[in-house]
């Protein structure tokens, strides 16, 4: 959390009985980020998680100020220190993952220290799902028969997979059969917003991710922020590092009217990407 709150953005609001600490972007207006309130939600979201972690090491007044700077030029090259509430993996990912935190156990333990300190430092979900395969089709009984098969295939990792969220803090597995990556993010896991308890203080933020699934960004359909990425960058949040990277050109899109009979919301979807993808290459 934040060690050095130069912009006196950190306050306390009560909720339900409960006193819970956030960084408010109203304070940090009031006390010299001038007119942040008309940035894109996208880079609020951005702003506050700078803010929360601002410690003069990862993170500075030069990245928190270069956000409000965009307002200037709706553009930048600055680059910042990004910290998600939680990391999404599914299975391809999330094995190596497990395995390099086993290891790191086994290091600890041959130094005689105490191996259950090594855990995941932000929320890590990993969801099976790439490795379902069917088997047996077109019957009732089709979609338990292919579970089944899932599990007598790969038993070994699996009870590899159930020891890991036994034996690490902050690691859930989403079992096979439950339904694909980005579905579960959108259905189960996305909260909006996250509560935890940071150096005594019961702290809410919003909920961001990163993931190694390609379709993560699915869930900024939630107003929730995530960015998919690589395995090495997923284990390091993961592990507690920040993601650098530079402040994301931010653009709006307007729809108007209705669509013609006949065309669904995907539709509409693919279009507007597709025209996305056409304006990005002329920048």
């Amino acid at each position: 959390m934040s060690k050095i709150n130069s912009f006196k953005s950190k306050k306390t609001i009560n909720a339900n009985g409960k006193d819970y600490v956030i960084y408010s972007l109203t304070e940090a207006e009031k006390n010299g980020l001038k007119d942040i309130n008309k940035l894109p939600k996208s880079l609020k979201v951005l702003l506050e998680n700078l803010l929360r972690y601002e410690d003069n090491s990862t993170v500075d007044k030069t990245q928190i100020n270069a956000i409000q700077s965009w307002l200037k030029t709706k553009t930048s090259d600055t680059e910042i220190a990004y910290r998600p509430a939680r990391v999404l993996m599914q299975d391809y990912t999330g094995i190596p993952a497990v395995a390099d935190l086993a290891a790191m156990r086994d290091a600890v333990k041959a130094k005689n220290k105490d191996p259950k300190k090594i855990n995941p430092l932000s929320q890590v979900d990993l969801v099976i799902d790439h490795s379902v395969m069917v088997d047996n089709y077109a019957n009732k009984d089709s979609f338990d028969l292919n579970v089944e098969k899932e599990f007598s295939r790969n038993g070994e990792r699996y009870s590899f997979l159930k020891w890991g969220q036994q034996a690490f803090d902050n690691f859930k597995v989403v079992p096979p059969g439950t339904g694909i990556c980005h579905q579960v993010n959108l259905e189960y896991l996305s909260k909006v917003v996250w509560s935890s308890e940071i150096n005594g203080e019961l702290t809410v933020y919003p909920d961001t991710l990163v993931g190694t699934d390609s379709h993560t960004t699915m869930v900024n359909g939630l107003a929730v922020l995530g960015w998919g990425v690589g395995g090495i960058e997923a284990e390091a949040v993961m592990l507690g590092q920040p993601i650098s990277m530079l402040i994301p050109e931010v653009v709006g899109f307007e729809v108007k009217g209705k669509l013609p009979e006949g065309t669904t919301a995907t539709d509409l979807v693919l279009t507007v990407t597709q025209m996305l993808r056409k304006k990005r290459c002329s920048w």
